[in-house]
């Protein structure tokens, strides 16, 4: 099931998020950059901020089979430029189309809102992401341009089903 994230959600997005980066994280940067105590308080934080974002501003979507909380995504619009900024699954959940059911949750939400193009930013050692989202048809940004240890990748919101 894929719904709305609502703040009595924070500590199990925040845990989630921990877990899926240490996956790609773990032995390439300290753990302290990803994990731990204040890591996981400022983690929360941010999700709390995106938690809250009304209408136009973006939103969070949380996957949920039998009660847990298997992955999360969001997405927010600054102007006129919409980021894709989070999408997670726990690891231990992986495989199981979760990823692909948020990711048809967010494009659903940026169709209603009649976005267009969206961009996202994926850590360069993140291989397994960047091979998910080459599937969803995200593309690498033309010009080649990165976000420090990230790629930007491009993707084109196709018309709503249907119409």
């Amino acid at each position: 099931m894929i719904r709305t994230a609502h703040p009595a959600d924070l500590d199990a997005i925040a845990a989630l998020h921990t877990r899926a980066r240490a996956t790609y994280y773990r032995g390439r940067i300290p753990e302290e950059s990803y994990g731990g105590a204040a890591e996981l308080a400022r983690t929360r934080e941010g999700w709390s901020r995106a938690v809250t974002r009304t209408g136009t501003e973006g939103g969070v979507l949380c996957a949920e089979r039998d009660g847990e909380l298997t992955g999360v995504a969001a997405f927010r619009t600054d102007g006129d430029e919409t980021t894709l900024t989070q999408l997670h699954v726990d690891p231990v959940h992986w495989r199981r189309g979760t990823g692909a059911a948020l990711h048809e949750a967010c494009l659903e939400a940026w169709r209603r809102a009649g976005i267009r193009r969206v961009r996202l930013e994926v850590y360069e050692h993140n291989l397994r992401a960047q091979a998910f989202y080459a599937r969803q048809g995200w593309l690498p940004d033309p010009a080649g341009a990165q976000a420090g240890s990230h790629r930007i990748l491009w993707l084109a919101v196709g018309e709503p089903s249907g119409e």
